[in-house]
């Protein structure tokens, strides 16, 4: 599909927000591993997802889904299944690298695999300590498909350095040292989310986090140590999933940059690993207002009000980058539309998400007129002028998909996105939410 975006119409309204990407597929497994009925409101119901789901399905367990709500019959980790097939991870990352985890908690054979992009994902970051942990796992040249043998229990805790901060790896290692025999550490160069650290602790396992100060050049050292309980009896989840953050950060670009907007974003999690981008925002002269509520399920949630700002370049660079490493395509259209020359340096990461988002980014952003260098570890832009409009491609990236339809929306003519269906990957009703909000918009 070809999304046709139409500049010159303010946006205002309020956004209904998908639940949080990395909240369902947590809830999803954990509720799997649990023992009874969970219950987990506004899970986020997209291809991404839908990926996990299925391998529940393929692992024996009962789900069901009302609209966006989600009911698991858990039957804890002794109640998995071994699958009969290689289950099938899609494009999602996390699906794999956490079904690892739960896997090996569990000592069950499977194999592990997916699309052609996932298969060019690293994994031996997980590959390598559940070895040391006693997994009887492999990888294919330290990428998927991974396959894991029926590993003997308990397994072993370790005190693992992660050589980049990253909340899938060390969720993966937390999953499965719920069955090791004794505490696991982990320690990151920077703070990653921790949404399985929380929803653990909600379930009465013991995890503690610290930060030290670890010496050299290192600098901040991020801990995470768990207590493995002796035997794996995990609550059912009543829980709902909080707006995701991710999501609301094309809203809150395109009001920023569109005049004459104003647009509320209810629910948001609010969760401080998570809220580099609006962090950054508000440092380049961004109108957020931040309404916080009730945290729920150990999660903070705020509603956000963004009216249109005159934003000023910025330089973004060390531990903010991991706090916004999945904001950074439509941060780059920020960054087009803000007066002055942004920087952003230690984003090595980016060159491996869905897509090598900086080449993507830069290339794109270019076709548009805008002013965009690529750099080993990141990108600069010469912000200032409304790009001209032109045609750019999707890559087969969801967020690349929609943040270059928010680069339309002040735009000096009309921008076409090809291959914009993949933004349902993570948000189905992206272009009802744009229509509904006021933005001009056509497909072919």
């Amino acid at each position: 599909m070809n999304l046709i975006i139409h500049p010159g119409a303010p946006l205002y309204g309020e956004v209904c927000l998908p639940g949080d990407k990395s909240l369902s597929h947590r809830a999803a497994l954990l509720a799997a591993m649990s023992e009874g009925e969970s219950r987990i409101e506004n899970f986020l119901v997209s291809g991404v997802t839908e990926a996990m789901l299925s391998a529940l399905t393929a692992l024996g367990v009962t789900w069901e889904l009302d609209g966006t709500c989600l009911r698991v019959q858990g039957q804890g980790t002794a109640g998995l299944k071994p699958p009969s097939v290689p289950i099938h991870c899609g494009n999602s990352a996390t699906t794999i690298r956490l079904l690892a985890g739960a896997l090996a908690a569990a000592g069950l054979p499977a194999v592990l695999d997916g699309s052609e992009g996932l298969r060019r994902r690293p994994m031996q970051r997980i590959v390598a300590p559940l070895r040391l942990m006693g997994v009887d796992i492999t990888a294919q040249d330290g990428c998927a498909p991974l396959h894991l043998g029926q590993s003997l229990r308990p397994l072993a805790g370790i005190d693992h350095a992660l050589t980049v901060a990253s909340a899938q790896v060390k969720s993966c290692l937390l999953l499965a040292a719920l069955a090791a025999a004794g505490p696991t550490t982990l320690r990151e160069p920077g703070p990653s989310r921790d949404h399985t650290e929380r929803m653990l602790r909600s379930l009465g396992i013991r995890v503690e986090s610290e930060v030290r100060l670890a010496g050299g050049s290192v600098g901040e050292e991020y801990i995470t140590r768990l207590f493995p309980p002796k035997q794996i009896h995990l609550p059912p989840l009543h829980l709902r999933l909080p707006g995701d953050p991710s999501t609301a950060a094309f809203w809150i670009v395109a009001a920023l940059i569109t005049p004459g907007s104003q647009v509320t974003l209810r629910r948001v999690g609010m969760n401080p690993t998570r809220t580099g981008l609006i962090d950054t925002l508000l440092e380049m002269g961004a109108d957020i207002q931040v309404q916080p509520l009730a945290d729920h399920g150990g999660e903070p949630v705020g509603n956000l009000i963004v009216r249109s700002s005159t934003l000023q370049a910025a330089q973004v660079s060390g531990t903010r980058v991991v706090r916004m490493i999945d904001e950074f395509p439509v941060f780059a259209v920020a960054a087009a539309y803000a007066r002055g020359r942004t920087v952003v340096s230690h984003a090595e990461e980016l060159h491996i998400k869905e897509s090598d988002r900086i080449a993507a980014l830069c290339v794109e952003l270019r076709a548009i007129g805008v002013s965009a260098t690529e750099a080993p570890d990141g990108f600069v832009i010469e912000g200032g002028k409304p790009p001209a409009g032109g045609v750019v491609q999707a890559h087969g990236d969801h967020r690349l998909a929609m943040a270059l339809a928010v680069a339309g929306l002040a735009a000096q003519a009309p921008v076409t996105v090809q291959g914009a269906e993949i933004a349902a990957e993570s948000f189905p009703d992206f272009a009802a939410q744009f229509f509904n909000l006021g933005g001009q918009l056509s497909s072919d």
